[in-house]
Parts: C-alpha cells; structure tokens; sequence
C-alpha cells in the first residue's frame, strides 16, 4: 500500500516538474522573439541609439530567474533537498 502512494507521489512530482519545465521552454522562446523584435524595432526607427541593449539585458535577468526557480537550484545545490544532504554530510563526518 505505502509503496504505490510513493509511487503515485512520484508520478505527480515528475508530472509537476515537467509542467514547469514546459512552461520555462516556452518562457524563452517568447523571450528570444520578443528581443529580436525589440532589435528590429529600434534599427529600424531609431539607429542612432541603441537602446534595446536595457531591454535586453532585462530579458535576459528574468529569463535567468525562471531558469534557477525551474532547474537552476538543483544543478547549484541549492534545491528542496539541500538540508538533508547537508545534515547527512555532517553526521557521516563526524563517524
């Protein structure tokens, strides 16, 4: 019984974070239209300045954002698991 609830708990949390990742894809490519939008844009109706590179480098830092929220924190060790694997760290040092 305990086993498929764990089962079925996984499923809903890879299910889950697959959405997430889904939304995060679709969250960059509105993001790389949006910008080459934008440079079009501004070449186009004002050459003497540029300044897309403000909007851009506002997409950019939002896009990172979503990144870290999405998968970033688990590739920096910053994820839902990092006090357990610290607290187990500290236990098997001191072994």
């Amino acid at each position: 019984m305990k086993s498929e609830y764990s089962k079925e708990k996984k499923y809903l949390e890879a299910k889950k974070k697959i959405k997430e990742i889904k939304g995060f894809y679709a969250h960059a490519l509105v993001n790389v239209l949006s910008i080459i939008i934008i440079v079009f844009v501004n070449l186009k109706f004002s050459p003497s300045f540029h300044w897309f590179w403000f909007a851009v480098i506002g997409i950019v830092i939002v896009t990172f954002i979503h990144w870290m929220l999405v998968s970033g924190k688990n590739l920096v060790g910053l994820g839902k698991d990092w006090e357990e694997k610290k607290i187990k760290e500290y236990l098997d040092k001191n072994e």
